[in-house]
């Protein structure tokens, strides 16, 4: 972790500091080695919380783009389970930085436990990741002139480990500023892949209640709806809703 309490502060790790857990209260060690990241770890082999994982550098790039107060905040249900989420923002959404792999039932979890939930997946952690996804994207179909694509999960790993979760999943491959926005309802059926300013997404949620951020709301609102609408040939209305979203976003960060 990167926050213990010391006397009652919030505090990162420091040679020969000791301090507590935000969550559970219980002492943790400052670990300050010349290999890892510094880092707070229980005392012992204590975990307070299951979902958490080992903190990389990638973490603390995505994490350092966010007030210090919206980082590791601890989330409590209204049944009393407690979480720590990455970031949580002055607009309710968590956002989870995912670096190693997830097993789907704790996705799902993880899933239903955030009311507000954004995924960022770290796209370069397996090397094959990013040259399937390329070939998955080359292979499928554009939609409109958005830059959406129509794409097979077959062959990508990524498409088939994160479709049909109902939380925005954003892949960042680590090699430029582009993410891509993944719109799956399930892992075994085609999936829609999107280009998503790196720099629009901070933005986003770092502005607080503002007309980009309040469309974003709304569309995720409608997302999986959309998806399901549109493979069933219902209408062609629900995609384009995605397409008018990005032109739309587009058109507000211009103006800045």
């Amino acid at each position: 972790m990167k926050f213990a309490l010391v006397n009652e502060q919030r505090q990162e790790a420091q040679p020969k500091l000791s301090g507590q857990c935000p969550a559970c209260g219980h002492p943790m060690v400052a670990k300050c080695g010349e290999v890892k990241i510094w880092h707070w770890a229980h005392h012992g082999s204590r975990l307070c919380d299951p979902w958490w994982e080992n903190e990389t550098e990638w973490h603390r790039a995505w994490k350092g783009q966010f007030p210090v107060n919206w980082q590791e905040v601890v989330h409590q249900a209204e049944n009393g389970e407690k979480h720590i989420a990455d970031v949580k923002t002055d607009n309710g959404w968590v956002i989870e930085f995912q670096h190693s792999y997830i097993k789907p039932d704790e996705r799902r979890s993880r899933d239903a436990f955030y009311p507000k939930l954004v995924w960022v997946v770290d796209g370069a952690r397996r090397k094959r990741d990013g040259a399937q996804f390329a070939k998955a994207l080359e292979a499928g179909a554009a939609v409109g002139n958005s830059g959406l694509r129509r794409v097979r999960p077959d062959e990508c790993g990524l498409l088939r480990e994160w479709g049909g979760s109902h939380a925005p999943i954003f892949f960042d491959f680590g090699n430029g500023p582009t993410l891509w926005w993944l719109l799956a309802k399930r892992p075994d059926e085609p999936a829609y892949v999107a280009p998503f300013s790196r720099a629009g997404f901070i933005e986003i949620h770092c502005g607080g209640a503002t007309q980009m951020a309040r469309d974003f709301d709304e569309f995720v609102k409608d997302l999986t709806t959309l998806v399901a609408h549109y493979e069933s040939h219902l209408r062609a209305q629900p995609l384009q809703g995605f397409q008018q979203y990005l032109a739309r976003r587009d058109k507000r960060r211009r103006r800045f």
